[in-house]
C-alpha cells in the first residue's frame, strides 16, 4: 500500500499547490477558440489548458474581463453564408470541383483572340447555368437554416442581471459564460451549465435528453456537492467560487472539472452536475445554474455535424472515366492541331488559305497548329460532361425522396421512416459485399425479459413465467401467421414477434390484436398519460415468481436479524444470499422512480412522506435525515478529504451517516453498452445482525407484483437500459420493490423486512472496459459498508475472493456455489439468454475511508480523470463473493431470420459482432439463420497468440481438404483481393471467435491468415468484442479485401464501427440516437435492411450507372460530329452548327431525359427483387458499370456519330447548300438517335418518360424555328435564318433523319434483342417474370429456385455429423470442429475472459 499512498500524496499536493499557477498562460491559450469567428465546426480541442469560469458579477469584474475573451457567446449560426459573402464563398466552394475549374479555364481561354472559337458570352453560358443552379440550391438550404437559427436565438430565458439584482428575461443569444440562469419545469436548457440549486429537497434535477440523444426516459442530475444542503435558492451575489474545467469538447458522457471556493477548497465536478443545452427540465419546479459553455462550444453544437458526405464507389469510377475522356479530348485536339498544320503547309503559298496578319507577317504552320490545339479544346469542350455532376446530384435527391417515401419502411409505433442522412452514396447500397451487424437491439428487440436466475447455487427456472411468455407469443402468432421456428428451445427465439419496446413493425402489423404487448402501450398510454417509460411493456414488467424461490422468501422474517438473543444462530448462507441477491437487483442500477399517471411530477420518498413510521429506529433515522446531510454526490466522494492523520474523525462521520435512510442515485452510467452485459453485483456472504421490526412475511400464493403490491403498481421505473429495467421488475415480483431514489439514499420495500433505506455512498458506473457497475451503500441491517456489483460473468468470476484457510467450510461452500453457478451460466447461454453475475463485498469503515481518499483525488482531477477513476474502481472491485446469476431473454425482432436468409442468398457475407457470451451468440446466430444446422462450425478460443496461429492453421488445413472438390475456392494466401468464397459453394462453414482471440487475430502478423480463414466461411460471429475491436474488424476487412462494407448497430458502442464502414446504418431503437446520428442511413428495424439493399440499393446502382454511361455516350456521340467535320474544313476549328444550338443541345435538349431515367427507371419490380435476392449479385460485381462497358459505350458512340455525319454528308454531297443547312439534319438526327438510344436502354417506360422525351423534341424544334425566324445576322457571314422552316418542307430532310436514326441504332437494338432472346441475363429473365400472370409467376419462381439449387451442386458434400444436423447449436466437441491447443483447452465453456 505504500506506493499507492505515495502516488496519492504526490498528486494531492500537485492539485492543492497548483491552484493559482499559469493563469496568464491559460488566458493566452483561449484566443485560439475564437479563430473561426464564433463557429466551431472543426474538431474540438481536447488537450491544452483548461477553461476557467468566473461569475459574470461586479465582484469578479476584473477577473471576468481577463477570461471573457476566451468565451464564445450563446448565439448560434449553422449557416454557411451571409448576404455579403454568399457569392464569393459559394463560388470558392464550387470551384473546388475539378470539372468546374476546367470549364472556367475554357472560358478564360476563349477570351484569347488567337484561339477564340465561340462568342465569349456563349462559352460562359454552360458554366454560368451550372453554377447558378447549384448556388440557388445552396442558398435556399442556407436560408432555411437561417430561419431556424433565428427562432432558436430569440428564445427567452431567465438570466440574473447585475444591475437590477434579479432574474430578467433575456434572449438565448445574449447569454454568456458566467451568467446565472434560472429555469422552471418543462423549460429547455439554453447553454451548458453547472447545477447549483434545485427546488428538490434532495438536490436532484430530472432532465429529458430526447432533444440530444433521442432517449425519452428521465435522467437525474444533481447539485454540486456542498450546495445541495442549502435550504434557500442560491444567491448569485453571494457566490464567491470559480470553476475550472476542461476545454470545450463533444463528449456527451464526460465532464471534468472542479469548483474552487474562496478558501481554496475544491469540489469535483462530473457530468452528473452538468445540464446540457437542448435538454428539458422535468419533474423539478426550478433550478439555477452557472453557464460554463455557450453557443458553438456547447456539447450539443459540437456534436451537430449535419449530413455526412462521402464519395461513392461509382462516383470514383466516373471520375476515372472523366480522366479518360480528357485524354481522348487531348488526342482529338492533337489530331486537329496536326491536321491544321499539315493543311497549311500544303497551301502555305496560297494566301486564300493563309491570310497574313495586318502587319504582313504570316503565321507559320507550326504556330498555327499550336493555336489550333487550344481552339479545338474550346470547340470540343462538350466531350467533358459539365452537366453530369449536377444531374447526379439531382438524381440522388430524387432517389432519396423515393426511399424515404416507401411506406414499407414506415414504423407506426415510432411514427418514423427510413432516414437518409448521407446524401450522395445511395448507389453504394447496391454493391454491399460484407455486412457487420450488432446483435442486441439490432437483430434482437432489446426488450429484455427476465427468464431464469441462479441464487446460491440453486437454479430457478421460473416455469410459470415461461408459460406466461408463451401465451403472449401465441397471441402474437395468431395474427402474425409466422411459422419459421427452430426446434427445441430455439423456437421461441426464431419466431418473429411484434412485441413492443423495440420499434414495432408498421403497415400490416399496426392493427394486430396483442396491442397490450406494445412497449409504449397505446392502450396504456391513453389511460396513463401522454408518455410511458421505456422498457415497460407488460411482457417485460409482469414477471411471475418461481414457486420454489417464493417458498424460501416466506422463511425470511425480522427475527432472523435480531441480535439481542445470542442463542439464535446466524441466518443460513442461502437466505443471506437470496436477500442480498434481490437487494442488488433492486439498487445496483440508475433507475429513476416516478408516478405513471403523472410521469413528469416529482414523487416523494415513501420513507419520509407517505409511509407510516413503524419503529423507534425509523424516528431516529428521520431525525438523522433532517439534521445531518451527506456532502457528497453519488458519483463523487462521500465526504471531503480529511486532514492527514485524522482518519478516525472521518470514519466516525461515516458511521454517523450510516444511520440515515438514503435513496439511490442516477449515476453516470456512460453510454450503457447493451452489447456487454451490465456489471454484476458483488456481495460477500454477510452476517447482518442489526435488529429490525415490522413487515409481514411474504405469502406463498403471490403470483405477480400487481396483486399484492399496491404501492409498487403505482410506481413507474425509467431505466437507461432494458437490462436494468428487467432486473428491477424481477425484484419487484418478489416484493423487493425499489420505492424511491435520491442522490443520498435508496429505499427498498423488502417483503417481510419492510422498507429498508440504504445510505448511498458511491456509484461506480458501467463502462465497456470494466464491463460491470457497482454501488457502495451502508446496509441498514448490518450498519456495514457493502459493495454490490453486477456485470459480465467472464469478468465477475475473475474477481471472486479465495477464502482464508481458517474459513475452510465457508470456502468450500463458496466454491460449490461458484461451480454450480458456472454450470447454470453455461446452460443459460446455450438457451440464448443474456447472462449477468451478481456479487458483493463487505468493507470495514477503515478500508472504505482509505479507498475514498484515493478516489476523491481521482474525481477532482481534470487530466487523466478516466484513467484514475478506472484504477480506483479496480482497487474497490476485488475479492467479491458470488451471490448468483440471471438469465435474460432478448427476443429476435420480427423478420430477422427471413432478412438474413435473403441477404445470404444475395451473396452478402454477414458478420455478427457482439459483446455477449460465446454460447449466447451461437444460439442467436442459429435462431436468426446466420448459421444453418448443416454448417461446419469452427471455434477460435485461445489464450495466446501462438495458440491462435496454430489453431487457425489447423482449421485452414481442414477446410482446404474439405474444399478441394470446389474449384472456385481461391486462397487468400495467393491474393488478398480475391472475392469471398462463392455462396453457392458446397462447403458451408461458420466461424466463432472470442474477443481475446480476436485481439491476437487483429495483430498484423496474423491478419492475412485470419482473413483467409474467414473467406472460407459463410458467416462469422465475434463474441465478447469491444467497441474498438468492432471498428478494427470492419477496417481490416474493408482495407485488405477491398470490398464494400456495411455496418449496422443501434447503440453508442456501435458508433465507431458505423463510421468506419463504407455505409453505416443506425437502428433508431431503445438505445437512443447515438448510432443514428453517426450513420449514413437510419432504419427502425433490421428487417427493413433487406428491402433497402435488395430493392432500393439495386435500383439506385443500376439507374445511376446507366445514367452516367449515357452521359458519356451522348457527349462523345455529339462532339464527334464536330470532329468529323474538321476533316472537311481544313481543321480550322469551325462548326457546321450555330453556337447557340451547340451549347443548348447538351444543356437543355438532352439533359432532362437521363435525369428522369436516373430517378424512375425500374429494371425489375420490387416484388421480384425481394423474391429473388440473387439478382443483387450483379451490383456486387459492378456488372452495370465496368471498364469494358465504358469502352463499348464509347465505341458505340463513335459508330453512331460516324453514321450521323456521313449519311447526311453523302446525301448532300455535290449540292450547293450552305454550312448551317448541312448542320441542321445532323443536329436533328443526332437528337433522335440520342433520345431513342435511351428508349432502347430503358426497361420501364412510363408516361413521364414519354412526356419528357416528347418535350425535349418539341423544345428543340420550337427553338430552331424561333431562332431561324428571329436570328437574321447572329453569326455572319453565315446565319441560321429560316433554315429549319425550309427543311420541314423538304422530304429529303425527313428521309435523311429517319435513315440516319435507323442505321445508327440498328446494332444496339439488334444486340439487345439477341441478348434478351438467346443469352438473357438473370435481370432480364426476372423482368420477364413481371409480365406473367400470378399463377404462371409462382410456377416460374419455383423453377428458378430449383434451377438455382441444382446448378452449383454437382455432388453431395460430406456434410456434418448427425449431431451437427440437429436444430440445436453444437455444444459438444463432437458437434463442432472446435480444435483447441494445449493453451486453450483449459478455457471455460463459453466464458472466455476479455
Amino acid at each position: 500500500m505504500t506506493e499507492p499512498l505515495q502516488w496519492a500524496r504526490y498528486h494531492w499536493r500537485r492539485l492543492v499547490g497548483g491552484t493559482s499557477r499559469d493563469d496568464d498562460d491559460r488566458r493566452c491559450d483561449y484566443s485560439s477558440l475564437l479563430a473561426c469567428g464564433g463557429k466551431s465546426s472543426r474538431t474540438p480541442r481536447l488537450a491544452g489548458k483548461h477553461r476557467v469560469v468566473v461569475p459574470h458579477l461586479w465582484p469578479f469584474q476584473d477577473e471576468y474581463e481577463k477570461f471573457s475573451g476566451a468565451y464564445v457567446n450563446n448565439r448560434i449560426r449553422t449557416t454557411k453564408y451571409t448576404l455579403l459573402n454568399f457569392v464569393p464563398r459559394n463560388l470558392f466552394e464550387q470551384f473546388h470541383r475539378a470539372a468546374n475549374l476546367y470549364f472556367l479555364f475554357l472560358v478564360v481561354l476563349n477570351w484569347v483572340p488567337l484561339v477564340e472559337a465561340f462568342q465569349k458570352e456563349i462559352t460562359m453560358l454552360p458554366l454560368v447555368v451550372v453554377l447558378t443552379i447549384i448556388a440557388i440550391k445552396d442558398g435556399l438550404e442556407d436560408y432555411r437554416k437561417y430561419k431556424i437559427d433565428k427562432q432558436i436565438n430569440n428564445l427567452v430565458t431567465k438570466v440574473y442581471s447585475r444591475k437590477e439584482k434579479k432574474y430578467i428575461d433575456r434572449c438565448w443569444k445574449d447569454v454568456t459564460v458566467g451568467d446565472f440562469i434560472r429555469l422552471s419545469c418543462n423549460e429547455v436548457i439554453p447553454a451548458d451549465m453547472v447545477l447549483l440549486f434545485s427546488t428538490d429537497p434532495d438536490g436532484i434535477c430530472h432532465i429529458e435528453t430526447s432533444g440530444l440523444d433521442g432517449e425519452s426516459n428521465l435522467k437525474q442530475r444533481q447539485v454540486v456537492r456542498g450546495h445541495a444542503e442549502q435550504d434557500s435558492e442560491v444567491d448569485p451575489e453571494k457566490f464567491s467560487s470559480r470553476i475550472e474545467c476542461e476545454s470545450p469538447n463533444n463528449d456527451l458522457n464526460r465532464f471534468r472539472g472542479f469548483l474552487e471556493h474562496s478558501n481554496k477548497e475544491r469540489v469535483g465536478l462530473s457530468k452528473e452536475n452538468l445540464l446540457l443545452r437542448g435538454c428539458t427540465i422535468r419533474n423539478t419546479e426550478a433550478v439555477v445554474g452557472i453557464v460554463v459553455y455557450a453557443g458553438h462550444e456547447t456539447k450539443a453544437m459540437l456534436n451537430n455535424s449535419g449530413p455526412r458526405y462521402k464519395r461513392s464507389k461509382l462516383e470514383r469510377r466516373a471520375n476515372t472515366d472523366v480522366l479518360w475522356c480528357v485524354l481522348l479530348l487531348v488526342i482529338m485536339c492533337l489530331t486537329g492541331a496536326l491536321g491544321h498544320g499539315i493543311w497549311l503547309s500544303r497551301y502555305e503559298h496560297m494566301l486564300f488559305f493563309n491570310i497574313p496578319e495586318p502587319d504582313g507577317h504570316v503565321i507559320s504552320p507550326v504556330l498555327a497548329g499550336f493555336y489550333m490545339f487550344w481552339t479545338m479544346i474550346i470547340l470540343l469542350q462538350v466531350l467533358i460532361p459539365i452537366s453530369l455532376y449536377v444531374s447526379i446530384e439531382i438524381v440522388k435527391l430524387g432517389q432519396i425522396y423515393f426511399i424515404q417515401s416507401d411506406v414499407d419502411f414506415y414504423n407506426e409505433k415510432m411514427d418514423s421512416t427510413v432516414q437518409c442522412r448521407s446524401l450522395n452514396i445511395t448507389e453504394d447500397l447496391g454493391q454491399i459485399q460484407y455486412l457487420f451487424s450488432d446483435k442486441t437491439g439490432t437483430l434482437t428487440e432489446n426488450k429484455m425479459v427476465f427468464r431464469r436466475c441462479s441464487v446460491a447455487g440453486f437454479d430457478y427456472c421460473h416455469e410459470e413465467n415461461a408459460r406466461r411468455l408463451e401465451s403472449y407469443q401465441e397471441a402474437a402468432s395468431e395474427d402474425d401467421d409466422l411459422a419459421d421456428a427452430l426446434g427445441g428451445s430455439l423456437g421461441n427465439m426464431a419466431k418473429p414477434r411484434a412485441q413492443g419496446g423495440r420499434p414495432a413493425p408498421g403497415g400490416r402489423l399496426a392493427s394486430k390484436s396483442p396491442r397490450r404487448l406494445a412497449g409504449a402501450g397505446e392502450a396504456a398510454g391513453d389511460a396513463a398519460g401522454p408518455r410511458q417509460a421505456a422498457f415497460s411493456s407488460p411482457i417485460e414488467t409482469d414477471v411471475v415468481p418461481d414457486t420454489r424461490l417464493l417458498d424460501k422468501f416466506s422463511q425470511i422474517t425480522p427475527q432472523l436479524f435480531t441480535p439481542l438473543d445470542e442463542t439464535i444462530q446466524n441466518p443460513p448462507l442461502e437466505t443471506l444470499c437470496i436477500i442480498d441477491f434481490f437487494i442488488a437487483l433492486a439498487i445496483c442500477n440508475t433507475v429513476v422512480v416516478s408516478a405513471p399517471n403523472q410521469p413528469r411530477q416529482k414523487i416523494r420518498r415513501p420513507s419520509l412522506s407517505g409511509m407510516p413510521i413503524r419503529s423507534l429506529e425509523e424516528i431516529k433515522n428521520l431525525f438523522q435525515r433532517l439534521s445531518v446531510r451527506r456532502s457528497s454526490s453519488p458519483s463523487l466522494a462521500s465526504g471531503k478529504e480529511p486532514p492527514s492523520g485524522v482518519p478516525n474523525a472521518f470514519v466516525s462521520r461515516l458511521s454517523l451517516f450510516s444511520r440515515a435512510k438514503l435513496t439511490s442515485p442516477v449515476e453516470e452510467e456512460g453510454p450503457q453498452l447493451s452489447e456487454s452485459p451490465p456489471g454484476a453485483s458483488s456481495s460477500a456472504c454477510c452476517t447482518e445482525t442489526e435488529s429490525r421490526n415490522g413487515g409481514a412475511g411474504a405469502s406463498n400464493g403471490q403470483v405477480g407484483p400487481a396483486a399484492e403490491q399496491p404501492p409498487a403498481s403505482s410506481l413507474c421505473y425509467e431505466a437507461e437500459s432494458p437490462d436494468e429495467a428487467a432486473l428491477v421488475y424481477a425484484a419487484r415480483a418478489y416484493r423487493c420493490t425499489l420505492q424511491a431514489r435520491t442522490p443520498e439514499q435508496v429505499v427498498v420495500d423488502f417483503a417481510a423486512l419492510g422498507p429498508l433505506t440504504f445510505q448511498l455512498l458511491h456509484i461506480l458506473p458501467f463502462d465497456s472496459v470494466r464491463k460491470r457497475m457497482s454501488v457502495v451503500v451502508r446496509h441498514p441491517l448490518s450498519n456495514q459498508v457493502v459493495v454490490y456489483t453486477k456485470g459480465a460473468d467472464s469478468v465477475i468470476m475473475e474477481l471472486l475472493s479465495a477464502a482464508s484457510p481458517e474459513e475452510a467450510s465457508l470456502e468450500k461452500q463458496e466454491l460449490t456455489i461458484r461451480e454450480k453457478t458456472q454450470k447454470h451460466l453455461d446452460d443459460y447461454a446455450r438457451r440464448g439468454l443474456r447472462t449477468l453475475c451478481v456479487a458483493k463485498k463487505v468493507m470495514s469503515d477503515t478500508e472504505y475511508a482509505e479507498w475514498l481518499r484515493n478516489h476523491f483525488l481521482a474525481e477532482t482531477s481534470i487530466d487523466n480523470r478516466e484513467e484514475l477513476l478506472l484504477e480506483s474502481a479496480m482497487r474497490l472491485e476485488n475479492k467479491l463473493t458470488l451471490l448468483g446469476a440471471t438469465g435474460i431473454e432478448d427476443r429476435l425482432q420480427e423478420g430477422v431470420p427471413e432478412s438474413i436468409e435473403a441477404l445470404h442468398k444475395a451473396g452478402i457475407k454477414i458478420w455478427m459482432l457482439t459483446g455477449d457470451k460465446q454460447e449466447t451468440a451461437i444460439n442467436i446466430a442459429y435462431a436468426c439463420k446466420l448459421l444453418e444446422p448443416e454448417d461446419k462450425l469452427f471455434i477460435l478460443n485461445t489464450q495466446s497468440k501462438d495458440a491462435c496461429e496454430m489453431l487457425m492453421s489447423t482449421i485452414l488445413k481442414e477446410l482446404e481438404k474439405k474444399g478441394q472438390a470446389c474449384p472456385k475456392q481461391a486462397s487468400l494466401s495467393v491474393d488478398l483481393l480475391q472475392p469471398p468464397v462463392p455462396q453457392d459453394s458446397e462447403l458451408r462453414a461458420g466461424l466463432i471467435i472470442t474477443g481475446k482471440t480476436l485481439e491476437f487475430a487483429l495483430q498484423e502478423s496474423l491478419q492475412r491468415q485470419f482473413l483467409e480463414l474467414t473467406s472460407w466461411c459463410q458467416a462469422v460471429v465475434c463474441c465478447r468484442a469491444t467497441p474498438l475491436q468492432k471498428s478494427e474488424v470492419v477496417k481490416l476487412v474493408r482495407g485488405h479485401l477491398q470490398v464494400m462494407t456495411l455496418a449496422i448497430g443501434d447503440g453508442a458502442n456501435d458508433v465507431s464501427m458505423i463510421q468506419v464502414a463504407d455505409i453505416g446504418i443506425g437502428v433508431s431503437g431503445q438505445e437512443g440516437m447515438q448510432a443514428v446520428m453517426a450513420s449514413d442511413f437510419a432504419v427502425s428495424q433490421f428487417r427493413h435492411l433487406s428491402k433497402l439493399l435488395l430493392v432500393h440499393g439495386h435500383w439506385c446502382y443500376t439507374r445511376l450507372s446507366n445514367m452516367i454511361l449515357y452521359f458519356f455516350y451522348k457527349n462523345v456521340a455529339y462532339v464527334n460530329l464536330l470532329f468529323w467535320y474538321q476533316f472537311f474544313c481544313g481543321f480550322s476549328g469551325t462548326s457546321m452548327t450555330d453556337y447557340w444550338v451547340l451549347i443548348f443541345f447538351n444543356l437543355l435538349f438532352t439533359s432532362a431525359p437521363p435525369v428522369i431515367y436516373g430517378v424512375l427507371e425500374k429494371d425489375v419490380s420490387a416484388e421480384t427483387l425481394m423474391q429473388l435476392p440473387e439478382l443483387y449479385k450483379s451490383g456486387q460485381k459492378s456488372e452495370a458499370y465496368v471498364p469494358l462497358t465504358f469502352w463499348i459505350t464509347l465505341l458505340d458512340a463513335f459508330y453512331q456519330s460516324l453514321v450521323c455525319f456521313f449519311v447526311p454528308f453523302f446525301t448532300y454531297q455535290g449540292s450547293d447548300i450552305d454550312i448551317f443547312t448541312f448542320g441542321n439534319p445532323l443536329n436533328t438526327a443526332a437528337l433522335f438517335i440520342i433520345l431513342l438510344h435511351l428508349v432502347i436502354e430503358s426497361k420501364s417506360l412510363t408516361w413521364i418518360h414519354v412526356l419528357v422525351i416528347v418535350g425535349s423534341v418539341l423544345s428543340y424544334f420550337l427553338f430552331a424555328l424561333a431562332f431561324g425566324a428571329l436570328c437574321v445576322t447572329c453569326n455572319p457571314p453565315s446565319n441560321p435564318y429560316w433554315i429549319m422552316q425550309e427543311h420541314m418542307l423538304d422530304p429529303v430532310f425527313y428521309l435523311v433523319c429517319v435513315l440516319t436514326t435507323c442505321v445508327a441504332l440498328l446494332p444496339r437494338f439488334a444486340y439487345r434483342v439477341l441478348q434478351g432472346s438467346l443469352f438473357p441475363s438473370p435481370t432480364l429473365r426476372a423482368k420477364h417474370l413481371d409480365r406473367l400472370t400470378p399463377e404462371e409467376r409462382t410456377e416460374a419462381l419455383k423453377k428458378w429456385r430449383r434451377a438455382g439449387k441444382m446448378d452449383p451442386v454437382t455432388s453431395n458434400h460430406a456434410g456434418p455429423s448427425g449431431d451437427q444436423a440437429g436444430r440445436r447449436p453444437p455444444s459438444r466437441p463432437s458437434a463442432a470442429f472446435a480444435v483447441r491447443s494445449a493453451t486453450s483447452c483449459a478455457v471455460e465453456q463459453g466464458s472466455t475472459a476479455l
